[in-house]
């Protein structure tokens, strides 16, 4: 970074200077001056300011209602995305309020479409925006890191296809139909999420193992697999877990939408929507939604090749961040000091940190809204690579939280990769909003040691709400909790496939990592529709004692939780500490605790 030395003649570097001795105070502060000229770097550092707006980059493709040969281009996007499950392009597709006829957007990995109006029905799509999984055999548990967002679809048979697994969000949409959530030939999937979206038919997830929905209105659900869970949901079906197994929340505890980017006549800009308590439905069919808009010029629009010293100049100076759609090496860390930035990102924009450092450090500060991008973790062992406060946090950002959404972690798959801890949230009151943190079971790269990640999700903060969290095959504990007042709705894990045998994974006295750990001097915490899943393909006989572990105390409350031996690939002994039958046999029939304590 360059060096930013005081005004000269501050009191950061004199003190005030008495009227007698101005004459002495000017003559030091002259020698001075030039003592640090000679140290500042004579390079193009950041001198100059840098400037906010322009255009979105080469990878960002804008459609309006006369763009010739829509469906050409989102044909050959896909072409190319639609098995590339780790490769380096990354797509954005931007589409101007009109209407559309006849498209099908089929979307493969890393690539995203929205709509660019304030409201989901200024941008209306009369055809599909689709995920299938024939590139994978009709199989769609590996249909990860690709959106939707702010559409309005009348689906050309009534009903749009949305066959996904892990980070594959579908937010602020408007189906006017209804949504299949499975595969053709209803191959397995293993997702998702949706929010802040309205689907006027039913949702049929069928061969879906598990679901989650929030602040959302659905015409109808038409059945579940292991675990469905839902938060603000109108329309939703009534609790009945585990039979079927529906977890149902009248309303959301605390929740604010992801920000997004609109039109604003010809001007972008990025509406970020506000708080909201007790959240249910909604937030865009009555009227303009509520929140704030910042214009294009107010964000660094960050394009591939930036540096992470360009980054940082940028945030210093006050910008917020656009990351668009590309592969991001960053050698230090990313520093969100300011309240209320919003670092955003397009087309599932990546974060690569070089020479172990932490990808992003956000301070202990309001509001900051961290949103839409991928962190991929470098070849280079980082203690951390997401930090949501510094350790210590102790700040109180109940009237405005800092938001993460749909910010996944992948150690890795793409390449060799490391970490220790995945994701620390240091700051209370933070609202993480559907995350996906991955230590890779395939791909390259991938093995006990060679993409060693211990740890997924460490929480420190009081008050952190987590909706939709993903966290999957950590060599030790997938989420460990020690903040009070922590809640969870929806989780889903897998613990590590890949463990050679029951020594690599012994915990002391214990079987295994409990893939969520509630830390024993916690007091109050509690939890919602919760599930883990073991397949120890490389030693079928391990045994995990259990998938959840939590002190014994009338403030730890849990509800719904299930444990799953795939296949009898490795077997749970226990659902939550010593309570809970025991998985057995190659049925795939989950063992259930439908209240804890």
């Amino acid at each position: 970074m360059p060096v930013h030395a005081p005004p000269i003649g501050s009191p950061a570097l004199h003190g005030a200077s008495p009227p007698s001795r101005r004459g002495l105070a000017a003559t030091l502060a002259a020698t001075l001056a030039a003592t640090l000229l000679a140290f500042v770097p004579s390079g193009p550092a950041h001198a100059d300011p840098i400037e906010g707006g322009g255009d979105l980059g080469p990878n960002v493709i804008v459609f309006d209602p006369s763009t010739p040969d829509i469906q050409g281009k989102l044909d050959e996007v896909f072409k190319q995305q639609e098995s590339a499950q780790f490769g380096a392009g990354r797509y954005q597709f931007l589409f101007k309020p009109g209407t559309y006829n006849g498209l099908n957007a089929q979307l493969g990995f890393y690539t995203s479409v929205s709509g660019l109006g304030l409201s989901p029905d200024d941008v209306n799509i009369n055809g599909d925006v689709t995920v299938d999984a024939g590139w994978f055999d009709g199989n769609a548990t590996q249909n990860f890191w690709r959106s939707a967002e702010n559409l309005s679809l009348n689906p050309v048979n009534g009903t749009n296809r949305w066959a996904v697994s892990q980070a594959a969000p579908f937010r602020r949409m408007h189906v006017k139909g209804g949504l299949n959530l499975a595969p053709d030939g209803y191959g397995w999937a293993s997702g998702g999420y949706i929010a802040d979206s309205k689907i006027d038919g039913s949702v049929g997830p069928y061969s879906q193992q598990q679901w989650y929905t929030r602040d959302s209105s659905v015409g109808g659900w038409q059945n579940a697999v292991w675990n469905m869970t839902f938060s603000g949901v109108e329309g939703a079906p009534a609790q009945s877990f585990p039979d079927p197994p529906y977890t149902t929340l009248e309303t959301t505890p605390t929740s604010r939408e992801k920000p997004f980017l609109y039109l604003d006549g010809a001007d972008y800009k990025v509406f970020v929507p506000e708080k909201r308590t007790n959240a249910r439905g909604v937030t865009w069919d009555s009227g303009a939604p509520a929140g704030s808009s910042i214009g294009l010029d107010q964000f660094y629009v960050v394009k591939p090749g930036a540096t992470a010293q360009t980054i940082n100049a940028a945030l210093d100076q006050g910008l917020n961040l656009l990351f668009t759609p590309g592969v991001y090496h960053v050698d230090e860390t990313i520093d969100v000091n300011r309240a209320d930035t919003v670092v955003l990102g397009l087309g599932l924009a990546t974060i690569i940190p070089d020479n172990g450092v932490t990808a992003m450090k956000v301070a202990d500060v309001d509001g900051v809204k961290l949103a839409g991008f991928l962190i991929d973790a470098g070849p280079v062992n980082s203690e951390t690579l997401l930090e949501v406060g510094p350790e210590g946090s102790s700040a109180d950002h109940a009237a405005n939280p800092t938001t993460v959404q749909d910010v996944f972690i992948r150690i890795g798959g793409a390449g060799p990769g490391k970490a220790t801890t995945s994701m620390v949230i240091n700051s209370d009151d933070t609202i993480v909003d559907h995350t996906w943190v991955w230590r890779a079971d395939h791909g390259d790269g991938v093995g006990w040691e060679t993409n060693r990640a211990d740890f997924g999700v460490r929480v420190n903060g009081d008050d952190v709400l987590a909706t939709g969290l993903f966290v999957e095959h950590f060599n030790k504990y997938d989420v460990e909790w020690y903040g009070e007042r922590g809640r969870t709705i929806f989780f889903q894990n897998e613990k590590a496939y890949d463990a050679p045998n029951q020594a690599a994974i012994q915990n002391g006295d214990t079987k295994g990592y409990a893939a969520y750990r509630v830390d024993d001097s916690v007091e109050q915490h509690e939890g919602w529709g919760m599930g883990s899943y073991c397949y120890y393909n490389v030693d079928p006989t391990i045994q995990q004692h259990n998938g959840f572990a939590a002190p014994v105390k009338p403030g730890v409350k849990f509800h719904h939780l299930l444990v799953v031996s795939l296949g009898g690939q490795g077997q749970y002994e226990r659902v939550i500490n010593d309570i809970g039958e025991p998985t057995s046999g190659t049925s795939t029939v989950p063992s259930v605790v439908v209240q804890f304590p």
